[in-house]
């Protein structure tokens, strides 16, 4: 096929022209790949754009993003890859690419980046990035194994643990100093990385937490393990190479920390990316614990003992600061507790169960504001005396080498207390920003195993704007993929969600999907007697055509429901002769869940997978594994949910729509993912069937069925 850069000026051109070959000699050289049009076309908008980027130092820089939807069997990823990285070694730069989930990342890592080295001329290297949490750090594990417990540290969870008998307790220890020894053992003989997911076990969280590589408990290259540290090796290994596959959240997370290249000196890919505005809210997002402070209470000892075991002097007086600081803290909680039982109609002596108060506008009730600026002042207070702490221990350890052991355990173990710290202080913050833009703030209740825990949150509400001054700012050349980017047929919603609506430097494109829906798949509407917006009488109306549909499945299905009741109300009326054949998410592990589907289906019987919102998008099903996909309600999302609220109550007090602007555009995305359950291949035959007759009978409905692939469409009454 040929391409057409005469646009570009003849550097950028001739960029892209060998970014372009790159990839036709991959399609051409692989076998089982299939030209297609599709992605042919991708990959010439991805060289496209990579090409103008200017990158590195540059008086006046050009940007360039590609968002760019490529349909399901496109092929995204041999098209975004192949020419991302063949512009990249030509241009002596790397690649990022970014994903939303584990399984693509894995997907990338083991099968695509493979076969791409396999077949490009030019060889390059890759490596996936992860958080340091995912690494142990050898001197908590060396003082967990050396000392047999850590009863004085503060890297234990403080949520309640239920009570236990000594003899329990023994156990429980003995379990962990024999993980400990086994783990060190491991890294002695080289038969472990040090990376957890390379365990044969996954660690429970409680105990992993005691011995993670955390930012705030090490001293880098002052520790005396610096050089065998399994976190900085990995490093090493990313600095290496010229392609690294990370996430979202660790891209977002590590801007301005060194842990990725510079986003303004490399080229990135962000695969999955209509998750990017929820991750964004969610990096920006604070909350405080209110209830369990039996860490503040360990405080002042902590940083006492490494003060004196350092000869180290103290600017503030500890003790009586953090005294301060948790009679605000539990003063907070108190009132947040009786507002939030007053708001649910609970009698605040009562059973204590859950809810949540949100303060309309962001404004937070006047009673609120001095504890609160109390926890901002004594918080922040501790913070810097804490860092100042640290930051002599360093020192130590840097000037002194014969005490770079005890250096790196003390300040393992003040750095226990610095994310604590850091979470009052900005959440405190957040909760007293005023601006022209409210924040979403709330206090939530929720009770576990006869604990009440009352949490403090605050979050920005527009994830456009988040993005666009902290990520967009700094990338100069990008494309952002997704085979659900538009809704309703139009990329308006992704793009202003996203911070790259009226930018001249973004363009969209739509690659179709090289499916033929209306001969592969059809769509057919349920026309129900009940209004879904009466939720019970809906529901059990819906649940009695299900039943009858699912009766006639002959091998694989999958239904997916819109809240965790639902779903069990359709649980509780499977009949028993079909018990067998629906598997119910959450009953087992997901693996385990879809192995047995895909055990059933193969040995000829049918089987049909109960799901939530996370088997609605992501969820692989070719084949036999799925000829009907089940919808039982338009997914909409709940209502209750904070942030929705703020931001729909921000909307509506400067006269805007926010069920049309929002409701129905974030609907039309997750409808466009679920019924892309359907048909996952060229050869697939599948059916979607939805009983929420408002797809065919309302105009928000028609406007998201416009956005859906081409099915043949039909209508039934519920019988």
């Amino acid at each position: 096929m040929s391409s057409d850069f005469s646009s570009l000026p003849p550097a950028n051109a001739a960029l892209a022209q060998h970014a372009l070959r790159a990839f036709e000699q991959v399609v051409g050289s692989t076998s089982g790949f299939r030209r297609r049009a599709g992605q042919h076309q991708m990959a010439e908008a991805v060289a496209a754009t990579l090409a103008q980027a200017d990158i590195g130092e540059h008086p006046n820089p050009t940007k360039a993003i590609a968002v760019i939807q490529a349909g399901t069997g496109v092929g995204k990823s041999a098209a975004y890859a192949s020419t991302a990285i063949a512009m990249a070694l030509e241009r002596k730069t790397r690649v990022i690419i970014s994903t939303a989930t584990v399984a693509l990342q894995e997907q990338l890592m083991t099968k695509d980046l493979p076969a791409l080295a396999r077949s490009m001329d030019q060889p390059f290297a890759y490596a996936l990035a992860k958080g340091r949490g995912r690494y142990v750090c050898k001197v908590k594990l060396e003082r967990l194994v050396g000392s047999g417990a850590a009863e004085d540290d503060l890297f234990d969870d403080d949520l309640p643990q239920p009570k236990v008998s000594a003899l329990s307790q023994e156990a429980i220890e003995e379990r962990r100093q024999a993980l400990y020894e086994g783990m060190a053992h491991k890294l002695a003989v080289a038969s472990w990385d040090g990376d957890r997911d390379n365990l044969a076990d996954t660690p429970d969280p409680r105990d992993w937490s005691a011995v993670a590589a955390e930012r705030h408990t090490c001293t880098a290259r002052h520790c005396p393990r610096y050089k065998e540290c399994s976190y900085y090796n990995a490093r090493t290994k990313l600095a290496e190479a010229n392609v690294i596959v990370a996430n979202h959240d660790l891209v977002l997370a590590s801007l301005g920390m060194k842990t990725l290249p510079d986003l303004d000196n490399c080229l990135v890919v962000f695969d999955e990316g209509h998750h990017l505005p929820a991750v964004a809210l969610d990096q920006f997002s604070s909350a405080m614990d209110l209830s369990n402070l039996r860490w503040l209470d360990k405080l002042p000892k902590t940083m006492t003992e490494v003060a004196g075991k350092l000869a180290l002097h103290l600017g503030e007086d500890v003790q009586t600061v953090t005294s301060q600081l948790k009679g605000a803290l539990t003063s907070v909680a108190r009132m947040a507790m009786d507002l939030v039982w007053a708001h649910t109609g609970q009698d605040a002596h009562g059973s204590g169960k859950d809810g949540t108060l949100r303060f309309a506008h962001g404004v937070l009730p006047e009673a609120l504001h001095e504890p609160v600026r109390q926890i901002q002042a004594q918080a922040t207070g501790l913070s810097k005396a804490l860092e100042a702490l640290g930051v002599d221990v360093k020192a130590i350890a840097k000037d002194d080498p014969s005490q770079a052991v005890l250096c790196a355990q003390l300040y393992a173990q003040l750095g226990g207390i610095a994310p604590r710290l850091g979470s009052l202080v900005s959440t405190a913050n957040l909760l007293l920003e005023h601006g022209d833009q409210p924040l979403a703030k709330w206090m939530q209740a929720e009770s576990e195993s006869g604990y009440l825990t009352m949490t403090a949150h605050a979050c920005p509400i527009v994830p456009g704007d988040l993005l666009r001054q902290f990520l967009w700012s700094q990338v100069r050349g990008a494309i952002v993929t997704s085979a659900s980017l538009t809704s309703c047929g139009s990329f308006d919603y992704f793009l202003k969600e996203a911070g790259l609506a009226n930018k001249d430097y973004v363009t969209a494109l739509e690659v179709a999907s090289p499916f033929n829906y209306a001969k592969q798949g059809s769509l057919t509407v349920v026309q129900t007697q009940t209004d879904p917006k009466h939720a019970d009488a809906y529901t059990a109306e819906m649940v009695r055509a299900l039943m009858q549909d699912i009766e006639q499945v002959k091998r694989g299905a999958l239904v997916l429901f819109t809240s965790r009741a639902q779903m069990r109300t359709a649980t509780e009326a499977v009949p028993g002769h079909m018990m067998d054949m629906v598997l119910v998410q959450g009953t087992q592990s997901r693996t385990r869940l879809l192995a047995a589907h895909a055990e059933r289906v193969e040995s000829g019987l049918p089987s049909v997978l109960f799901g939530l919102q996370s088997f609605g998008e992501g969820l692989d099903l070719p084949g036999a594994l799925c000829e009907t996909v089940f919808i039982a309600k338009l997914p909409f999302a709940p209502p209750s949910d904070p942030v929705d609220e703020a931001r729909a109550e921000w909307l509506r007090s400067v006269g805007r729509d926010p069920f049309n602007e929002l409701v129905i555009p974030a609907t039309g995305v997750k409808l466009l993912q679920w019924t892309g359950r359907a048909i996952r291949t060229e050869e697939d035959r599948a059916q979607v069937i939805c009983y929420d007759k408002r797809l065919t009978q309302t105009g928000y409905g028609k406007r998201m069925l416009a956005g859906l692939p081409a099915y043949k469409l039909g209508t039934r009454t519920s019988i």
